[in-house]
């Protein structure tokens, strides 16, 4: 799955995406390297997950909810 994470002010991102600049200003990681952490951690739980970014990647709440409620919408199948 591609991610766009160019949407700004301006027709850009809506939903956890629109948070994505600026995860990737603040930490300097690009944002699908923290979706692949999240798809490869062995966690489910949208909260379990939310804190483990907090606790061990120092993510703010509000970004790491973003990117795990992201991960959790993608359809599984693969």
């Amino acid at each position: 799955m591609s991610t766009n994470t160019t949407g700004g002010s301006t027709g850009g991102a809506k939903g956890p995406a629109s948070y994505f600049p600026a995860i990737e200003k603040k930490y300097g990681r690009p944002v699908e390297e923290w979706l692949e952490l999240i798809r490869a951690s062995p966690l489910t739980k949208h909260m379990e997950l939310v804190a483990w970014l907090k606790t061990d990647h120092a993510l703010g709440h509000g970004h790491a909810n973003a990117l795990v409620a992201y991960v959790l919408k993608e359809p599984r199948g693969e």
